[in-house]
């Protein structure tokens, strides 16, 4: 399970999971992104958080629960995933893009007692990581997925402003997720 299917991160995470023999669940928002996610870039589902009735697609989509999900949403994503880990899943955590512009901080979606509880009964290997704490691993991994790019087996999508009057609301859009792939400010030198 790959939050964020279609941005520049969780993009590349299910392209991965499907070249290593997973398979592939996206969570993305909106129909036309979900549909990318699968007819583009190779998720076997994807399903809509804009959906309202979300959670239940989201448990009939990976029937036989969740037994790895890349978070870096966070929020009604986070809480819609939690219910669904298996025992023992694995939680890797790369960012939390719901809670970039939350305004109240005192009360989290999901509560802490509730949090521990789950990884406690199902036993989760939750962590947390920085990509610059991964630089050991840097070369082998542009070794392993540069070729892969280059050839087109592994597929990316840039969304693209223009101009530096354009940076604050191609950041607001990539925070609100009016993007698709990785948001690229254009700006011309002359």
């Amino acid at each position: 399970m790959v939050g964020a299917a279609t941005g520049p991160v969780g993009s590349l995470v299910g392209q991965l999971a499907k070249r290593a023999g997973a398979t592939a669940i996206g969570i993305a928002g909106g129909s036309h992104k979900c549909e990318l996610a699968v007819s583009q870039l190779g998720f076997d589902k994807a399903v809509d958080h804009r959906d309202p009735d979300f959670p239940r697609l989201l448990a009939a989509a990976c029937a036989d629960g969740i037994d790895l999900y890349y978070e870096n949403v966070g929020g009604a994503v986070w809480d819609a995933v939690l219910p669904l880990l298996n025992r023992h899943a694995r939680i890797p955590i790369s960012g939390l893009v719901a809670q970039y512009n939350a305004l109240d901080e005192s009360s989290p979606r999901t509560s802490s007692a509730r949090l521990l509880r789950e990884i406690l009964s199902k036993r989760l290997r939750v962590e947390g990581f920085l990509s610059f704490e991964l630089a050991e691993w840097f070369d082998d991994f542009t070794a392993e997925v540069r070729p892969t790019v280059l050839s087109g087996e592994i597929k990316y999508i840039e969304h693209h402003a223009t101009g530096i009057d354009g940076v604050v609301e191609a950041f607001r859009g990539m925070l609100l997720g009016h993007n698709i792939g990785k948001t690229v400010v254009d700006i011309d030198a002359d």
